[in-house]
């Protein structure tokens, strides 16, 4: 029985030294222990070659290992010297084959070793690393090199990432390379011709990070000195007592500086005045007679005569001192070839950044003239031929906007909710307009106060029942996914896809409304009714069909508008109260009753709520008082508006 149990432990000990064996005899851990020392106890100079040395390899397990040494766990056993990656299980430490992946088994805390690089080794590691994901075979691993060394970019990085251009197969990822890396160079290069390169290469680009790469060459501090010194990149000298400088700033510099003595603040010479008092005097000045600052001065003054506080500084002193000095501002970037080629390059980005604003103002103006046409548009054609002043056009925006909702929560696709909403909401706002007018409007025709008050409170009529229906909570009217996000010309100049569509369905009426007009029969007789009432009924044109239509047709475009307007408005019961006094505005601007007018009024008014709002961005409500008050001087010199019509409703 011994003798088994010794043949059985020999057995177990030649196969546990096998494997120790072959445990040592792979390539990585062969290589670690060519550089055992090194990579015990590393230093910022010896890494660099254990670091080439494993790159060099080519060992699938580098990367591995160099992400588990910068992340402290990589182990040493101790008694035979061997790497491990380690994890903690409790008290142990269970040791890890690099190569294989399998457990060797648990040890003692203390029979183990954690490598614990510093800061400077694991600083070498990571930009190893960052060669290794730069130049993986995955571009979505490639990629998040990127997008890391965008967000947290250190000087290191910049050998690496020019390392990985060469073998770069993917173009977007190339341009981004190239691009990065430029932006390094600016931050981080030796070189200065190189870093003036890179800068030029942006003087035409607008994006964010070039200007955040360009302007911190041009931060300064404010220096003093009694000349000024040689060598250093001066930005500008400054003169006291400027806009740009103060003088008690100035004096204050000088004394930081220590070129100038402190001043003694009021509040100290009048506490050492108080010390001081003997017999109801200080320094032969009487109390009662300290009751001004130059009193108390000239008493400091002779009280610091005697020595018994620290001397003041007279205001001549002050403008000595400052006239005995100079003031610039000297640039923290010490190279002025450099500092010189980023404001040229800053101020040819700030000229086209400008001229881009001046674009995207532009296309939010059109965006906005084209809600306000889609808004009005209907409004122009039932004023234009009705002459009636419809107070709740606004609430037929809202039964659009309303009923869009309620299509959306029968149909959860957003597509075809919105495709099936646009004619529904047409339908329905058309029969409402019908309906108003032959029940209200018909009665009312040539008594505009009349048809203006009972519109009016119709207009509250309907508000009240959207509240009562849907509540005073805002409802949702969500947009396809196809239309979220923005067409994004540049860093600059950008565009939501909702307001292309806005823009979009705007030109579609305009065009759909000028066929109707002009091309149908409908058209021929609405244009007839609008010229000529009287003459049209004698030719067999029934005026009161004519009308009836024509404010059911505006009425219709109006719950159009409403639906379009609700995808990125909060559809409220007071969402066509938003939209009405614009549209008043836009009809009444354009020239009533045209539709040629209503665009033109539509885009002025556009383009001069934007501008205004531009001038003032953080108070919108004086923008459309001052828009308000440029259109009512513009009715005074145009009270027919920029397209004059001829017929009832201009007045003829």
């Amino acid at each position: 029985m011994t003798r088994i149990l010794t043949l059985g432990l020999r057995a177990a000990l030649f196969w546990l030294m096998t494997a120790l064996v072959a445990l040592a005899q792979t390539p990585i851990q062969d290589l670690l222990q060519t550089y055992q020392a090194d990579v015990a106890k590393p230093s910022r100079k010896s890494i660099e070659t254990v670091v080439d040395a494993l790159i060099a390899s080519g060992l699938p397990e580098t990367r591995s290992v160099l992400s588990k040494w910068r992340e402290k766990e990589l182990y040493q056993r101790d008694e035979d010297g061997l790497f491990f990656f380690g994890e903690v299980a409790g008290q142990d430490i269970r040791l890890i084959d690099i190569a294989t992946g399998q457990t060797v088994g648990a040890y003692d805390k203390k029979s183990v070793t954690q490598l614990k690089p510093n800061s400077g080794v694991r600083s070498v590691i990571a930009t190893a690393l960052v060669r290794y994901q730069l130049t993986d075979p995955d571009p979505a691993k490639r990629a998040e090199g990127l997008t890391a060394i965008e967000r947290g970019a250190e000087a290191s990085h910049l050998p690496a990432l020019r390392a990985s251009l060469d073998g770069e197969t993917d173009a977007g990822l190339l341009g981004r390379k190239q691009r990065l890396e430029r932006l390094l160079t600016i931050a981080y290069d030796d070189d200065s011709a190189a870093r003036v390169a890179a800068i030029e290469s942006f003087s035409k680009d607008l994006g964010v990070d070039a200007r955040g790469a360009l302007n911190p060459l041009l931060a300064t501090t404010r220096k003093a000195a009694t000349a000024l010194p040689e060598g250093v990149n001066i930005a500008r000298k400054v003169k006291p007592g400027s806009d740009d400088l103060d003088r008690d700033d100035a004096y204050a510099l000088l004394v930081e500086t220590g070129l100038a003595p402190a001043l003694i603040p009021p509040s100290e010479q009048k506490e050492a005045l108080i010390a001081h008092i003997e017999n109801g005097q200080v320094a032969g000045f009487d109390v009662l007679n300290l009751n001004t600052d130059a009193a108390r001065f000239d008493a400091y003054a002779a009280l610091a005569a005697t020595g018994a506080v620290r001397p003041t500084v007279t205001p001549a002193e002050v403008d000595a001192a400052l006239a005995s000095h100079v003031f610039y501002d000297q640039y923290l970037e010490p190279d002025a070839a450099v500092t010189g080629a980023a404001k040229k390059a800053l101020l040819s980005i700030k000229t086209r950044v400008g001229l881009n604003q001046a674009l995207d103002l532009g296309l939010d103006g059109l965006s906005l003239a084209s809600i306000y046409f889609l808004a009005a548009i209907g409004l122009a054609i039932t004023f234009g031929v009705m002459g009636v002043i419809n107070m709740a056009h606004g609430e037929f925006i809202m039964m659009g906007a309303y009923t869009g909702y309620v299509v959306q929560q029968f149909i959860p696709n957003y597509t075809v909710s919105i495709i099936v909403a646009l004619p529904l909401a047409f339908a329905v706002t058309f029969a409402a307009g019908v309906a108003m007018e032959r029940l209200v409007i018909r009665w009312l025709y040539n008594r505009p106060l009349e048809t203006l008050l009972a519109t009016f409170g119709i207009s509250i009529a309907l508000q009240q029942l959207a509240k009562n229906i849907f509540g005073t909570q805002a409802r949702p009217l969500t947009s396809p996914g196809w239309l979220d996000g923005a067409l994004v010309l540049n860093d600059v100049v950008s565009i939501s896809y909702i307001r292309i569509a806005i823009f979009v369905l705007g030109l579609i009426f305009l065009f759909l409304l000028l066929f109707i007009l002009n091309k149908t029969r409908m058209g021929l007789e609405v244009r007839a009714v609008t010229q000529n009432p009287r003459m049209a009924a004698s030719m067999g044109i029934n005026p009161e069909r004519v009308n009836m239509l024509t404010f059911g047709l505006g009425s219709g475009i109006a719950g159009i508008a409403g639906v379009a307007i609700g995808l990125y408005a909060k559809v409220t019961s007071e969402l066509g109260a938003d939209y009405i006094v614009q549209s008043f505005m836009t009809v009444v601007v354009g020239g009533v009753g045209n539709i040629w007018g209503a665009l033109l009024g539509a885009t002025m008014i556009g383009f001069l709520q934007k501008g205004i709002e531009w001038f003032n961005p953080s108070n919108t409500l004086a923008a459309q008082t001052y828009m308000i008050i440029f259109i009512i001087i513009f009715i005074q010199f145009r009270p027919k508006g920029i397209i004059a019509l001829k017929g009832r409703a201009a007045g003829d």
